[in-house]
């Protein structure tokens, strides 16, 4: 039922309507996520090649409730074991419906868990990350970041190797299979191995406001350019027939690529791209198409793949020309539905 509603708003949501739902479609007009690529643009090559693997970074979003009892967050045990955190260390407090679970990491499984939780104001947004609750009830595991505004930019969240959203520019439920294009910006996972670092450089670039706490250890790449927070995206030339993509899903990537671009976030940890989506879109995906979002061949990764190499940076994206300025490609996005 969630995924059929959810599939419904998001079809609802194109660019012709008036207002749009901010928790499928959320932040501001004016927010990183929400602007198209813009004509004035400068697009240097990114340089990126192809790599071992292609996967899924997923991300749970919640909505809670004034019925949902407030619990305690902790401070992670770990990264390799998280639960049962840290019981000295109380990070502040939140709703958690009864039945939410996270599972814990397990060897050679050390997934981000970001999750997104919606307060029942309808406006403030909590997010963890590594997110734990391997009972039912009781407390939550996870570090914290300060409240965000559903109706602000959205810039931040704890994606904690840029600093960027959780919520703001995931792949939502239905946007992969729906004959709706994405709408907004969206994030990518890249090996450190291929960031720049320096010690004269920050190591990061806006919109990201940090970078990973081992990058001096972990970042190695050539091009000073291409840091944390670099928003990438495809030339305007280029169409998914030049590029040969032959899936549905490729070719719905390549247009956001090309639209809105899409923002580095995090350190995917080996040689693997990671796209950063709702929990569920990769089983919808594969039920739908049967293609695996997570795999290392097939048409799928042979797209993926075309497109990484075809990745500019945006090299003058900043606060003041999100997406480079200029003429957007794409209408921005309407006006947010009041509750």
């Amino acid at each position: 039922m969630l995924l059929i509603a959810a599939t419904i708003a998001l079809v609802r949501l194109s660019g012709a309507t008036e207002s749009r739902d901010p928790w499928f479609w959320p932040f501001s007009t004016d927010s990183i996520w929400n602007m198209p690529i813009g004509s004035k643009a400068v697009f240097i090559p990114a340089g990126l090649t192809r790599s071992k693997q292609v996967g899924i970074d997923h991300e749970r979003f919640v909505k809670l409730g004034k019925q949902d009892s407030v619990r305690q967050i902790y401070a992670p045990s770990g990264w390799q074991t998280r639960w049962p955190g840290d019981r000295t260390r109380s990070l502040g407090s939140m709703p958690v419906p009864d039945t939410f679970v996270v599972p814990d990491a397990r060897q050679g499984y050390t997934p981000n868990e970001c999750c997104a939780f919606l307060m029942p104001d309808g406006h403030t947004l909590l997010q963890l990350e590594p997110t734990c609750r391997v009972e039912k009830g009781g407390a939550i595991v996870g570090y914290p970041r300060e409240p965000q505004d559903l109706f602000g930019t959205g810039i931040f969240g704890t994606h904690w190797g840029s600093g960027l959203s959780t919520l703001g520019g995931s792949i939502r439920l239905g946007e992969l299979t729906s004959r709706e294009p994405i709408h907004h910006a969206i994030k990518l996972n890249v090996w450190g191995e291929r960031l720049f670092y320096s010690k004269d450089a920050k190591g990061y670039r806006w919109p990201a406001d940090r970078h990973d706490s081992a990058a001096a250890q972990s970042y190695h790449g050539k091009n000073p350019k291409l840091q944390m927070g670099t928003l990438l995206a495809l030339p305007g030339g280029l169409t998914s027939q030049k590029l040969g993509l032959t899936t549905e899903v490729g070719k719905k990537l390549f247009q956001a690529f090309q639209d809105y671009g899409a923002y580095i976030t995090d350190d995917s940890g080996w040689d693997d791209y990671d796209l950063c989506a709702e929990l569920g879109v990769e089983d919808e995906v594969s039920k739908t198409f049967g293609i695996q979002l997570a795999t290392n061949n097939g048409p799928y990764f042979d797209d993926l793949m075309k497109i990484i190499e075809g990745l500019c940076i945006v090299d003058n994206n900043s606060e003041k020309s999100i997406g480079g300025g200029g003429k957007p490609r794409r209408p921005l996005a309407p006006t947010i539905r009041r509750p």
